[in-house]
């Protein structure tokens, strides 16, 4: 019996897994998700999905996923906002444009350490908006924990005219890309 683990606490990853029907455990990883000198958005969200997937350890069969998603806008990687200032600035940013919602996903086996990757990519559209709604949207709450400020499955969904991709990508985990690397593996 093969137990399957989360390495996150991302609520949004939990409920997609959940919905997906997965059965698994949930051990937070803890990694630094600094950007290193010249890496590009897709080196950087598998290197921590690889990275979070190896911080767990566990003992027996077990498949620990790693994962990690960032909005890249003008070649500019969005990560998580610092501040309210940081959200609004992100949000003029993605107003009226188009941008890429890149998530890494990584599938370890524990008993021999091989991995499995893949970076999905959605490109999603916003409508533009103005200095009120992104005042209201950043006191609401919402924007703060989520790459690029913003979470399509809330609010913001309302002014998102347009996906090309995976939705759950744009949510945090593509559970299609999580299926194919465990049967990799199990293979």
């Amino acid at each position: 019996m093969t137990t399957l683990i989360l390495a996150s606490a991302s609520p949004r990853r939990i409920e997609i897994l959940k919905t997906a029907g997965f059965q698994f455990e949930v051990i937070p990883s803890d990694v630094d998700e600094s950007l290193r000198p010249g890496e590009s958005p897709e080196d950087y969200v598998l290197r921590l999905a690889r990275e979070k997937a190896a911080a767990i350890e566990v003992v027996g069969h077990s498949l620990v996923i790693g994962a990690d998603t960032t909005v890249v806008a003008d070649g500019e990687i969005l990560a998580k906002p610092e501040d309210a200032d940081d959200a609004g600035r992100m949000l003029r940013l993605l107003s009226g444009r188009v941008h890429d919602v890149l998530t890494g996903v990584a599938v370890r086996r524990s008993a021999d350490g091989e991995i499995r990757t893949a970076c999905e990519v959605t490109k999603v559209w916003f409508e533009k908006l103005d200095e009120k709604w992104i005042a209201n949207y950043i006191a609401s709450g919402e924007p703060f924990g989520k790459a690029g400020a913003y979470g399509i499955q809330g609010i913001a969904g309302t002014k998102i005219s347009r996906i090309d991709g995976n939705y759950l990508n744009v949510v945090g985990l593509p559970a299609t890309t999580v299926q194919r690397l465990i049967d990799e593996l199990l293979a």
